[in-house]
């Protein structure tokens, strides 16, 4: 419109047609939706006439040109004159825009694509000029032919970004656990960047003596090879942490996983530099309620950020560290007291790389949102995000936020024991005693065996 048409409507099907589905028989009815709708304003006539907007549902029957068109998949040529297609313009809600153009032929292509039927492209033109000819039929097959191609390309990439999507929230935690130790509360939000979702995650992760861990990471690349990646390598730390490993030991084992990762994946992929996780980043923190000390280590990843309660904002001193799939580089932990209540701020650098703002002043704008007083953490995750980012980020973004808590002394009970037998039973007793007094009577018949077993072990096998 106006080289070709006076007046054109793009419908689309909501599930493409493919192989032997896209011809045959027209069914009863087809449903399209309206994608576009453009007409040349002729005399009083303004620029186009619909009851039927774009977005909008509309039922064609059988036998009329889009379903025709749809049915046969080569384009047809129409005298809106006709008496069947006259009493598809008149009574069909969708062709309403036809009726108001005053066109007096119509030409229906199919939009072709992959294989696929899309949907119809529907030209009209009205009679102070020539009726559509050969060379207008060529010519309008061009036009769909790389309207559908761009349609196509289109839905393929909302398809990959749905189901991408799809899969990086089925492995990110549908609900945190419950543990004493932290407060807790998280953030994730997907890029709006056309190169898809990509691998970022987070964790929580319940150890032994009331400690948690805590893990956010950031895998390299977008798409299903990232977020199955990022799959992959949360596994692994869950598994690597409930075997009790040191946050820096834990990183060595994670950063030769990567190694083996990238080595399966095999260096012919056009993709190698980034196969089985090379470059992704992680950090790790372990915080103990009992002695109020968190450690902390990480591979390449931003520091975290502390509010402690006196309100002052800073970042925890922990070496940068490789990358993880670099091979053979140490990494460090560092150990830190945390007053009670202080807030942890663990994130990607996604919620820093924003395209409004250099580094600087989203540092200066985090610690800002960090600085003011704390209400719950939800709120906190709210005030970051909308402190830092004005627009859907150009990359994923993971914030985790924590506040901790302390397992006081009267909460805490430890005993001295000796390296005979005999003791078993004075730890019994003693467990039996500590619960009562926590009025706890209904743990002690499980905790007394557990209690008997730990420490007749610790004996024997020293």
């Amino acid at each position: 419109v106006p080289r070709l048409a006076d007046v054109m409507a793009v419908d689309l099907l909501d599930a493409p047609r493919t192989g032997t589905e896209a011809t045959g028989p027209p069914p009863d009815h087809v449903v399209l939706r309206r994608a576009a709708l453009r007409a040349v304003p002729a005399g009083d006539r303004p620029a186009h006439h619909t009851d039927t907007g774009t977005g909008e549902v509309i039922v064609c029957t059988a036998g009329s040109p889009p379903a025709r068109c749809l049915a046969v998949g080569r384009p047809l040529l129409y005298d809106t004159a006709d008496p069947a297609v006259a009493e598809w313009a008149a009574l069909d809600p969708g062709a309403a825009w036809l009726r108001g153009s005053g066109a007096r032929t119509l030409l229906a292509v199919p939009l072709l694509a992959e294989g696929c039927t899309l949907g119809v492209a529907l030209f009209g033109r009205r009679p102070s000029r020539e009726p559509f000819g050969p060379e207008d039929l060529r010519l309008a097959g061009e036009f769909t032919a790389k309207a559908a191609a761009g349609i196509e390309q289109t839905r393929a990439r909302a398809l990959a970004r749905t189901t991408t999507m799809a899969l990086q929230r089925s492995l990110l935690p549908h609900t945190l656990p419950d543990q004493a130790a932290l407060e807790v509360a998280t953030r994730y939000l997907p890029a709006a960047s056309r190169a898809g979702v990509g691998g970022d995650w987070f964790d929580v992760i319940p150890l032994s003596g009331a400690r948690v861990a805590l893990v956010v990471g950031d895998v390299v690349g977008h798409g299903i090879r990232a977020s199955a990646t990022m799959g992959r390598l949360r596994t692994a730390v869950r598994t690597l942490a409930d075997v009790d490993l040191p946050a820096d030991e834990l990183l060595t084992h994670l950063d030769d996983l990567v190694l083996r990762l990238a080595a399966d994946e095999g260096s012919a992929d056009p993709s190698a530099e980034t196969a089985g996780g090379i470059g992704t980043t992680c950090l790790y923190a372990v915080y103990d309620p009992v002695s109020r000390h968190c450690t902390v280590a990480r591979a390449g990843h931003p520091p975290p950020a502390v509010r402690t309660p006196d309100g002052a904002v800073r970042f925890l001193d922990v070496p940068a560290g490789p990358p993880l799939g670099l091979g053979g580089l140490p990494f460090e932990a560092v150990e830190t007291e945390l007053p009670e209540g202080t807030v942890l701020a663990l994130y990607t650098d996604g919620l820093l790389e924003a395209r409004d703002h250099d580094i600087d002043e989203a540092l200066d704008k985090m610690f800002a949102a960090l600085g003011r007083p704390a209400g719950s953490l939800d709120s906190v995750c709210d005030r970051v995000l909308t402190e830092l980012l004005s627009h859907r980020p150009d990359d994923d973004v993971a914030l985790l936020v924590a506040r901790t808590r302390v397992l006081h002394e009267d909460r805490v009970a430890s005993w001295e024991l000796g390296a005979e037998f005999a003791e078993v039973s004075r730890a019994r007793r003693c467990t039996d005693e500590q619960l009562a007094a926590w009025g706890l009577d209904e743990a002690v018949f499980t905790t007394e065996l557990m209690v008997s077993e730990l420490v007749t072990n610790a004996i024997r096998y020293g």
